[in-house]
């Protein structure tokens, strides 16, 4: 599979920097070295058009499966990098998630979403303004996306050929601030569909130590709040977390409005929220000794055969069946407070 991109961050020498730009979409040849992918000269820019039409092209590869095959699906996997985040380490982390993930598992076909970080800790209230600036180019491939599947089941409605239905699923992992992004973003797209009820538009939604409210999902919030809009686009969303997260204490003071951090407490009040939402305690999966928490869930292979177990769709009690928890952890190291 192809190395694929999308991003706004404007360019900035032979990369991608730290402040807003238009919108651009790359591609890179899949036998492309890893190590290059750094260098912007080793992408080749394409158009809107030409970038959408090589996932249709990609997804119609993809076998046709039963519904009894539905965990063999593949995906059109869009991954989107948290704060304190350069270009560099965005390409890096996505680079990393496509072998150790995407490519063992044959899951199918992983984007980047890059998004204009400031890649420094100093960063974190300019990375936030900067996540929420940039959510509607996202909101839009969402709509985009929304209006192709529609269509591709319309079709196949109409000649009662199932051949012609989307061969993929659509599926997000979102990690820290990244999952501030999808919000305004998917929030930004339901508005611009109406509140689309027809299908569903992102399958598996991948919250990885995000950085969000904790009772962004619950169900006594009015029908138009964010989580509500969130939950009708998705299938399915899961919040993985950790209270180990010492990156994500920090956030949540920094707000001062008393509202927890997702990924590091979990959902507020697990019974109160939408059905299809649900959260996940990686604490024992991860290796706690490593140097960034915030991000050891893609360093730890059992939590990554966790995020394999929810892109196939297990069922949430059984995603961590047959997966062994990360050898025990240094005795120094203990809890941090929430």
């Amino acid at each position: 599979m192809q190395y694929l991109m999308i991003s706004n961050r404007r360019s900035d020498g032979d990369g991608l920097g730290a402040s807003l730009g238009a919108l651009a979409f790359y591609s890179a040849d899949g036998g492309t070295d890893p190590a290059r992918l750094k260098s912007l000269s080793a992408w080749s820019r394409v158009t809107r058009a030409a970038f959408f039409q090589l996932l249709k092209d990609i997804a119609d590869t993809f076998p046709l499966l039963t519904d009894a095959q539905n965990k063999a699906q593949h995906h059109v996997c869009l991954f989107v990098h948290g704060y304190n985040t350069s270009w560099t380490d965005a390409v890096q982390d996505y680079v990393d998630i496509k072998h150790r993930l995407i490519e063992p598992a044959d899951l199918g076909q992983l984007v980047l979403f890059s998004w204009p970080s400031r890649g420094s800790v100093a960063g974190y209230l300019p990375d936030r303004a900067g996540a929420k600036e940039c959510a509607p180019d996202l909101a839009q491939l969402f709509v985009d996306l929304n209006d192709y599947l529609v269509q591709k089941q319309r079709i196949a409605a109409k000649s009662n050929d199932p051949e012609k239905l989307c061969k993929a699923k659509i599926s997000v992992i979102a990690h820290s601030m990244g999952n501030y992004v999808m919000q305004e973003a998917l929030v930004a797209a339901s508005k611009r569909l109406n509140d689309p009820q027809l299908i569903s538009l992102i399958n598996q939604f991948v919250m990885i130590a995000a950085d969000v409210d904790n009772d962004l999902f619950q169900t006594d919030k009015p029908a138009d709040s964010d989580g509500s809009l969130m939950a009708n686009l998705c299938y399915r969303i899961a919040a993985l977390y950790t209270g180990l997260d010492s990156v994500l204490g920090m956030s949540a003071g920094l707000k001062h409005f008393g509202t927890r951090r997702l990924g590091r407490s979990g959902l507020a009040d697990p019974t109160r929220v939408w059905d299809n939402v649900f959260d996940f305690d990686v604490t024992t999966y991860i290796n706690r000794n490593d140097a960034s928490i915030h991000s050891a869930v893609f360093d730890s292979a059992p939590a990554i055969d966790i995020v394999e177990n929810i892109l196939r769709g297990v069922d949430r009690n059984f995603i961590a069946e047959g997966v062994q928890p990360f050898a025990s952890p240094s005795p120094a190291v203990v809890l941090q407070p929430a």
